[in-house]
């Protein structure tokens, strides 16, 4: 589903947040969106999200225009913003449940696709915790899935990836690239070069609040977007040993003799 931005302005009182912002993400395209802080990433991503009106210039998608048909653009999204935001005594199958029901998802199939995420997220075993529980890295992890579950069309990423250890981030990189093949377009910001030069069709750079260059693979050599050496390595590493059911923890190990 094609994404069109077209001179979007954006301003906090005098401060002028995006300025004549002009972009597309095509079907099947991961679009990047890089630039330093304040320079208008989060206020771009939750303009077409339509949290937050614009100052001028137009939101379409797939030919939808986000003024005119707020709800057939909304219904079109996954947006993972970049703080989290739950019901906190909510468990997190109870929240991607709310999620499936309120995007109209049939029970059994999105049970099954939040479990098979959560899996490949490393949230298996705390499904059925309150979120209040979480940390901020699994809190991440949540909001992604539940941006996701539905495998929507267009999905909106702002610093999804921040906090996730190496096998997550893996896993959602290799959903991202999963759902670009099936034709969603991926709109996603980071603060990581690398991330977005691995992940990513072409890199949108933004400095205050106005597009100053925007890259193609070809232009950056088109870096594998598998695992990198360092994350090969850190996959290698052996598991942490299984805990004996009713054992004494290991004592701590003792200090080193002098001389």
């Amino acid at each position: 589903m094609r994404l069109g931005i077209a001179g979007l302005g954006c301003r906090y009182g005098d401060r002028v947040a995006l300025d004549d912002v002009s972009l597309e993400v095509r079907p099947g395209e991961i679009v990047g969106l890089l630039g330093p802080n304040g320079a208008g990433k989060s206020s771009l991503l939750r303009t077409v999200a339509g949290l937050q009106p614009p100052a001028g210039g137009r939101v379409q998608v797939d030919g939808h225009d986000l003024a005119a048909e707020p709800l057939a653009v909304r219904r079109a999204l996954g947006y993972a913003p970049e703080e989290p935001a739950f019901y906190e005594e909510l468990s997190a199958a109870e929240h991607l449940a709310f999620v499936a029901g309120v995007r109209g998802l049939e029970p059994s199939g999105a049970e099954a696709r939040a479990h098979e995420l959560c899996g490949r997220l490393g949230l298996a075993g705390r499904l059925d915790e309150p979120v209040r529980r979480f940390s901020h890295g699994m809190r991440k992890k949540l909001t992604f899935a539940a941006a996701v579950l539905h495998r929507p069309p267009l999905l909106l990423c702002d610093e999804a990836l921040e906090g996730f250890d190496v096998p997550a981030a893996l896993a959602a990189r290799e959903e991202l690239l999963a759902l670009a093949r099936g034709g969603t377009g991926v709109l996603f910001s980071s603060h990581a070069a690398g991330m977005v030069e691995r992940l990513c069709d072409r890199a949108v750079m933004l400095a205050h609040g106005r597009v100053v260059r925007v890259l193609s693979r070809d232009d950056w050599g088109g870096a594998d977007r598998g695992p990198s050496v360092l994350e090969r390595e850190f996959l290698s590493l052996p598991p942490p040993p299984a805990a004996t059911p009713g054992a004494a923890p290991a004592p701590p190990p003792s200090p080193p003799r002098a001389g």
